[in-house]
C-alpha cells in the first residue's frame, strides 16, 4: 500500500475484517475460526427461525456490554478489544454481522469492522488524513488525532474509539468514530477530485460513501444511547 495521498486507496471498511465480512454488503458470510465446531454453528443458526437470531443478537451484545462495563479489570477490556482477531467470535460474529445498523450489536459490530479496518489500512489513512485534516481542527479534537497523524496515532485512536464504548463514555465513543470516518471520507472526496484513475477513483467514491454512512450511524446510535433507546 502506497503511503502517497495521490495514489491512496482504502478499500472496503466493511470487508476488512481478517476473518469476516459484514453480510450486509452482499458478500459471503463470515468464515469460521477453528475455535468452534462449524458443524455445531450450521446447525444453530439453520435451526433457529430469524426473529429467534434477533433476539439472541441483541441479547449478546446487551450481555457482553452490560458485564465488561461493570468490570474494573483492564485486562477484561482488552480482552474484549481484541476479541475478533484472538478469540474468534464466529457465533457473534454472525449474529451481530447481520443485526439491524441502528441497534446494539449492528453498531458494536461496525465498531469493530472499524478498527480491523484502522489496523489494516493505517499507512494510507494517515495520508488521507493530512488532506482531509491538514490544520487542527474541533475534527482532530473529538477524533483523538493528532495533526499531523503520526505512525501510532490512527491504531490508538481506533482502539481508544472501541475500548472506550466498554469503559467510558459510550456516545462519546461513537461521536470520535463518526468524526474519524467524516474526516477520512472528506480526504478521500480530495483526492478524488485530483485523481485521474478512473478505477482508483471508483473505489475511492465507494468508500468514502460507506464512511460517511458510518459516520452519519455512528451519531445516529449516539444519539439514540443517550435517549435510552439503542437496543
Amino acid at each position: 500500500m502506497s503511503t502517497n495521498a495521490n495514489n491512496a486507496s482504502l478499500g472496503s471498511v466493511h470487508s476488512s475484517g481478517s476473518s469476516f465480512t459484514s453480510a450486509l454488503t452482499g458478500s459471503k458470510r463470515p468464515s469460521r475460526p477453528t475455535q468452534l465446531n462449524g458443524a455445531f454453528l450450521d446447525q444453530l443458526s439453520n435451526g433457529l427461525n430469524p426473529e429467534s437470531l434477533l433476539e439472541i443478537s441483541h441479547a449478546s451484545a446487551a450481555s457482553l456490554l452490560h458485564k465488561v462495563r461493570q468490570s474494573e479489570d483492564p485486562e477484561i477490556v482488552q480482552r474484549v478489544l481484541t476479541l475478533v482477531e484472538n478469540e474468534g467470535i464466529d457465533l457473534i460474529a454472525e449474529l451481530w454481522s447481520n443485526a439491524e445498523p441502528e441497534s446494539l450489536p449492528g453498531i458494536l459490530w461496525r465498531l469493530y469492522l472499524l478498527r480491523q479496518w484502522a489496523y489494516k489500512q493505517n499507512s494510507a489513512i494517515i495520508a488521507v488524513w493530512k488532506i482531509g485534516e491538514p490544520q487542527l481542527t474541533t475534527a482532530s479534537v473529538i477524533a483523538g488525532v493528532n495533526t499531523p497523524p503520526k505512525t501510532e496515532d490512527i491504531i490508538h485512536t481506533a482502539d481508544d474509539i472501541l475500548s472506550g464504548v466498554f469503559s467510558g463514555d459510550f456516545s462519546m465513543a461513537l461521536e470520535r468514530a463518526s468524526v474519524f470516518c467524516e474526516v477520512i471520507a472528506r480526504g478521500l472526496q480530495q483526492i478524488i477530485s485530483q485523481e485521474n484513475n478512473t478505477t482508483q477513483n471508483n473505489s475511492n467514491l465507494s468508500t468514502a460513501k460507506q464512511l460517511q454512512y458510518d459516520a452519519q450511524l455512528f451519531h445516529k446510535c449516539a444519539l439514540l444511547w443517550n435517549t435510552g433507546k439503542l437496543e
